[in-house]
């Protein structure tokens, strides 16, 4: 293993798991290796799909799993959300740029939860990134909307069980689309 994992790094090491870990790394390099995903994520992230397609966003613009680039001081790190929502589609790329990203939505899993309700909320919301929610693997699957607020740190907007979000218009939430 290299001293300082690049996101070239990243990449190989994903494209060469043949048990469909995924690979990111914080931007001061941190490297996190994450389990595949189990049925019930797969389930909530189509769910949350087929409710933004539903409503109209186009498919060009929301991405499964896409890697995005997370500049930091001393170099970028690369981060696989679940989902992404984007202002318009993006160029093929292993790592896009977070300029035209809108949402960002993490799934969390057993053992991610440090990551995905600390690291990433500090991570994206320097990013500039301009949502950020998490869906909790509780009984209601509590969804949790960050915002952006005018400091550069995300804001608790709302609370509320997956099945309630899915009752309401992204739109709602998302007035950028």
């Amino acid at each position: 293993m290299p001293a300082v994992i690049t996101l070239d790094d990243l990449a190989a090491m994903i494209s060469a798991d043949t048990h469909g870990r995924r690979y990111e790394t914080s931007p001061e390099g941190v490297l996190s290796v994450v389990p595949p995903p189990d049925s019930e994520h797969a389930v909530i992230a189509t769910r949350l799909m087929a409710w933004l397609i539903t409503a109209g966003v186009p498919v060009d613009q929301l991405m499964q799993v896409a890697g995005i680039r997370i500049p930091g001081p001393d170099g970028d790190g690369g981060r696989i959300p679940d989902l992404s929502v984007w202002a318009k589609p993006q160029e093929r790329a292993v790592w896009l740029s977070v300029t035209d990203l809108l949402l960002v939505v993490e799934i969390v899993s057993r053992g991610s939860e440090a990551i995905d309700q600390v690291a990433k909320v500090e991570e994206y919301a320097r990013a500039g990134i301009p949502q950020y929610w998490t869906v909790a693997r509780d009984a209601a699957l509590t969804v949790t909307l960050y915002r952006l607020g005018s400091g550069g740190a995300y804001e608790k907007e709302a609370q509320m069980p997956l099945a309630w979000l899915l009752q309401t218009a992204p739109r709602d939430h998302l007035p950028e689309l």
